[in-house]
């Protein structure tokens, strides 16, 4: 074991992906200096490799750097087909070059030390943490270390799903997308025998968009499944693919579970992104939170305090996910039937905010009305049982 001097920093980012993008930008924007960081990733990340999409209100620091944004977006099931309004949230889309572009220029200004590494223990005393590579290599000792590294939950969720999904970004010589509006979710396509599956549309112009075909389900598809859901979901909307150019291919798999993700595995190891919590069960969204994680960390550090975020969403909010998963995993509701009452019982922006954790105790029960009482009452005597038996096998 190479037993070098490793740097000493007050803060080390430990992936450079789109929360450590984020944490970094947040800590320029915040004028956070005389801070030494080093960010540990062996990749470099930039261009356009994936495609965030979130909500909230207009006017933030993200707008200049936009794709799109939308005020309006389609909810449509077989039977019925609604146009919601979001006001005063908005619907916005915003692809990855940017964000490491600024990730990049605020290392540039922070000074940042950068390590093209893979990162393997942690080791943590309690006052600071030795960063190793995958060699046992000392590479950074810091105050505190961000690790955004995909990690496993805990332990097993009651219930693990996916968010699997493949989009196209494709583009048409003829008009054929509706640039007023966002498809959110498009209950249409042929639902998995375990799951719920939707298409979704994010319009740049009438010509070019991004068509996802989306799966909450246990496993994903091959290739080939993906690309047939995506011909078909676009035979649905009247599009013949053969009229399209497909300019770029995006796919991504994002865990929907009610395991626990650790946040803090150690006194000054703190984790980001799914690893630490910011995906959300029901949905798989996990841009908000990450977006707000890094505005806590940063603020956190600029005022002196442990740079430690808030949970990304309430207790309630996650006992009430562990319940929806358990209610679609069994079939006791249908996926489209579920969110279809959802959108049909309250206001679009209560939903939307309730889905980033924004919402008070009255609005939380309000949606809670609004689902199937019989099956969902189910789910939770089932959800309670579960967690008996978990705690009994844990103390027998």
């Amino acid at each position: 074991m190479n037993e070098s001097a490793p740097v000493d920093v007050d803060v080390a980012l430990v992936g450079g992906g789109g929360a450590a993008s984020l944490v970094l930008a947040a800590l320029d924007r915040h004028a956070v200096r005389g801070l030494r960081v080093a960010v540990a990733d062996p990749v470099r990340k930039r261009g356009q490799d994936r495609t965030w999409a979130f909500w909230g209100r207009p006017g933030g620091g993200l707008d200049p750097v936009l794709s799109a944004s939308w005020r309006q977006v389609e909810v449509t099931t077989p039977t019925r087909r609604r146009v919601l309004d979001l006001a005063p949230l908005r619907y916005a889309m915003l692809r990855s070059a940017p964000v490491y572009a600024r990730a990049a220029e605020a290392e540039r200004r922070l000074g940042a030390v950068r390590l093209d590494a893979v990162v393997g223990a942690l080791d943590d005393d309690g006052a600071r943490v030795l960063v190793r590579g995958a060699d046992g290599t000392a590479l950074v000792r810091a105050s505190w270390v961000f690790d955004s590294r995909p990690r496993p939950p805990a332990r097993p969720g009651r219930t693990s799903w996916l968010q699997h999904f493949r989009g196209w970004w494709a583009q048409s010589d003829a008009p054929l997308f509706d640039p007023r509006r966002a498809v959110l979710m498009d209950f249409r396509t042929p639902q998995p025998d375990r799951g719920v599956s939707f298409g979704y549309v994010l319009p740049v112009s009438d010509r070019y968009a991004l068509v996802e075909y989306t799966e909450f389900s246990p496993r994903p598809l091959t290739d080939d499944g993906y690309d047939a859901a995506l011909r078909g979901y676009l035979g649905r909307l009247g599009v013949d693919p053969a009229a399209l150019t497909v300019r770029e291919v995006e796919d991504g798999v994002i865990p929907m579970t009610d395991a626990p993700f650790p946040r803090r595995p150690s006194p000054r190891v703190v984790r980001l992104g799914t690893a630490g919590g910011a995906t959300r069960p029901s949905t798989g969204f996990t841009f908000a939170a990450m977006l707000r994680q890094a505005d806590q960390v940063a603020r956190a550090l600029s005022a002196g305090r442990p740079p430690v975020p808030a949970p990304a969403y309430p207790r309630r909010h996650l006992w009430m996910d562990a319940v929806a998963l358990r209610a679609l995993d069994t079939g006791r509701v249908g996926g489209p039937e579920f969110f279809d009452r959802l959108f049909d019982r309250n206001p679009a922006s209560r939903v939307l905010r309730f889905l980033d954790g924004d919402t008070s105790l009255a609005e939380d029960l309000a949606v809670m009305r609004s689902s199937p009482l019989l099956p969902m009452t189910s789910a939770v005597l089932g959800d309670a049982a579960g967690r008996l038996r978990r705690r009994l096998r844990r103390t027998g």
